[in-house]
């Protein structure tokens, strides 16, 4: 199996290898072929490891040794090492699963755009890269994989690399990945200084006997050890995982193609953090403060979020902003001890948010490159499919039973009802009141952009540049030629995957048996006897079906009715009323147009204090003291210096005669007063 193990991330790592350096050579075809012939043989692959897994078999070793610090008992060795469990093994089949859809869905999203080959070496890159991060045994690995999604994530959204605002928002999420990933680091360095070891496995049976070690961060100040390195691990999950308020990089990224909107927001790079800390569950169950930070943060990132998605005219940003309201929902569970439900949420959330992303792009493809809602409507006669796979996306988003959506994130909600954790009650109130306002964001989109007037030009929109001006000139979201007209549904290769990720967007709810209550993670997670909420909850579990009817009844499904209701009284009974709301309701309007102030307070800080101590320090440290002083003070002396000895040196005999008869007698005066003492 271990061969098996290592085809899974390497076939992904050579299609990108094959497409990216060898692309000119086998043409367009050739490297979307390479690379989704690699993709498909990992999804095989991984799905052949999960029934491996399922019947019992796991596997955590190393696979080479690249350093060895150390001599003796107190060798460390750092290695590349795999651990194939049930939580890894389900992260890879959702990864390769989505990832493949989304290879399919580029060929004809990017068509005609000349970065055609690049494009696809990328995304088979950036697959590489979340399969190692998943399958890592170790903290070095994990962090390996961690840097490279973010390395990778940054080459993808600044794809278009001549338009500004894709490059501002590439430099953006390295920017603050890097904020989260110092503290991420810090949490690494804390391991391997106190635990003598990167290795999960020796790591967490060490865990225990450390539960009640303290360091001091400040004099006089000790804290316990656990809280620091897991405050620190969770701070490198903010930045990945975009959680408030390290969450600005993720709606600046739609700036990048729409096929890695879906890959990098629904399944991949934003859900590390999710799964980092289900992996870290044995540390971070030994520090209730820790985990109510995270229950906090959470909290904090479901609900704010969610309210501006209300406002966004940008159907891609509307998806962004539910994106971030989702992670909210999973960094819940995860501060709430419910890890199976977090990754149940991951794992529903990755079909239909995919679902999401690819349904705008496909409405973006026939709208002619205009992602502005309020140049749509009425699409739905035109794009039968794109608004059928849309709905899906939206119901279960929404969390309507019986799709995906519902089973997942009613049983956040009610793992956060039965918690007792500091925090848990805010975080329960804001994940009520976040399924209301997810409710109205999912269908005020399908409404705004399928229902109503048609508020589009028949012409189309030929005049924003295509094909190989989308890359150069970077007006267009994708790289289709305008065809003007009516809008029409996309080719079968952009739909189809749209239709099979919308199959378990509807079923993957099903499995709530198995994975949450069933104890399907088993040894993988690991949950404190004192926080076993879940398998509290799981005796009253009765079946789907039952779960269906009793959600019925439920408030959390009364709350996503009622948001329902409100978009359709809005969008579709009285369409004039928005813009009303909207000028009465103008001051915290304008708080959410602006992001909370966010990005405002990061440029007059961050960036113009950066620019404002840069500019001193050149003027003060460069100009006045380097050039000013050193370099032409220096030359300044010698010239003072030299017109001071130029006097002395006048070439005539009498002068120098004068001057020896003066040093003369200037050297018998002090030899007269030295022997006069």
């Amino acid at each position: 199996m271990k061969t098996l193990y290592l085809l899974i991330p390497f076939a992904p790592l050579a299609g990108a290898i094959i497409a990216g350096l060898f692309g000119r050579a086998i043409g367009r075809a050739g490297a979307h072929w390479v690379t989704i012939a690699g993709v498909l043989v990992s999804l095989l692959a991984s799905l052949m490891v999960l029934r491996d897994v399922m019947d019992g078999n796991t596997f955590n070793g190393p696979l080479y040794t690249w350093l060895t610090l150390g001599e003796g008992a107190n060798v460390t060795k750092l290695e590349v090492g795999f651990l194939i469990d049930r939580l890894s093994a389900l992260m890879m089949v959702v990864v390769t699963f989505v990832s493949l859809m989304v290879h399919i869905y580029t060929i004809g999203y990017m068509a005609e755009d000349p970065g055609y080959q690049r494009f696809f070496s990328y995304i088979s890159l950036f697959t590489f890269s979340m399969l190692m991060l998943v399958m890592s045994n170790n903290f070095l690995q994990l962090f390996f994989g961690w840097e490279a999604v973010g390395l990778v994530s940054y080459l993808l959204i600044g794809f278009w690399f001549k338009r500004p605002t894709a490059i501002y928002a590439n430099l953006k999420a390295f920017l603050v990945n890097r904020v989260g990933d110092f503290g991420f680091i810090l949490g690494i360095a804390l391991v391997l200084a106190h635990f003598g070891t990167l290795d999960y496995a020796q790591v967490f049976s060490q865990a225990p006997a450390m539960a009640g070690q303290t360091i001091e961060l400040f004099n006089g100040a000790p804290w316990m050890l656990l809280t620091v390195i897991c405050i620190g691990l969770f701070i490198g999950a903010m930045g990945k995982s975009a959680q408030f308020p390290l969450h600005v990089w993720l709606p600046d990224s739609m700036e990048g193609p729409t096929p890695i909107s879906a890959l990098i927001h629904a399944a991949t790079m934003v859900t590390a953090g999710i799964f980092m800390v289900t992996r870290m569950s044995p540390l971070f169950e030994l520090s209730d403060a820790a985990l109510s930070f995270v229950l906090v943060i959470g909290a904090i990132t479901a609900f704010f979020m969610a309210l501006i998605a209300v406002i966004q005219y940008d159907i891609k940003r509307v998806v962004a902003y539910s994106t971030l309201s989702q992670l909210g929902y999973m960094t819940m569970a995860l501060g709430a001890s419910a890890y199976s439900a977090a990754m149940f949420h991951l794992m529903t959330h990755a079909f239909f948010k995919a679902v999401l992303f690819l349904g705008a792009g496909s409405v973006i493809i026939a709208m002619h490159h205009e992602q502005d809602m309020r140049k749509m409507g009425g699409l739905r006669r035109y794009l039968p499919i794109t608004y059928a796979v849309v709905l899906i996306g939206a119901l279960a988003n929404a969390g309507f039973p019986p799709f995906a959506g519902f089973f997942s994130k009613d049983t956040i909600i009610e793992a956060l009802h039965a918690s007792q954790r500091a925090g848990s009650g805010i975080a329960y109130a804001a994940a009520l009141a976040g399924v209301f306002v997810g409710a109205l964001y999912s269908f005020r989109l399908v409404f705004f952009a399928f229902h109503g007037k048609e508020r589009f030009a028949s012409g189309g929109h030929g005049d924003h540049g295509h094909g190989a001006q989308a890359s150069d000139a970077g007006h267009d979201d994708h790289a289709h030629g305008a065809h003007g007209g009516a809008p029409h549904e996309s080719p079968a290769v952009v739909t189809a995957p749209l239709v099979l990720l919308a199959i378990p967007s509807i079923a993957a709810g099903w499995l709530i048996g198995t994975v949450v209550y069933g104890n399907y993670f088993g040894d993988a997670v690991f949950v404190a006897p004192a926080h076993e909420w879940i398998e509290e909850m799981g005796r009253e579990f009765h079946g789907v079906l039952p779960m269906m009817l009793h959600g019925l009844t439920s408030l959390p499904f009364w709350l996503a009715v009622a948001g329902l209701a409100t978009a359709w009284y809005f969008y579709i009974l009285r369409p004039e009323l928005p813009a009303v709301v909207r000028a009465k309701l103008s001051a915290p309007v304008s708080i959410l147009e602006n992001k909370y102030g966010f990005d405002t307070f990061n440029q007059w800080f961050f960036a113009s204090g950066a620019v404002a101590l840069g500019t001193k320090l050149w003027k003060i440290g460069d100009v006045a003291l380097i050039d000013g002083m050193m370099v032409n003070g220096s030359a300044r002396l010698v010239g003072w210096f030299a017109g001071v000895i130029r006097w002395l040196q006048s070439g005539y005999i009498y002068h120098y005669a004068f001057s020896m008869i003066i040093g003369v007698f200037v050297l018998l005066t002090l030899f007269g007063m030295v022997l006069a003492r």
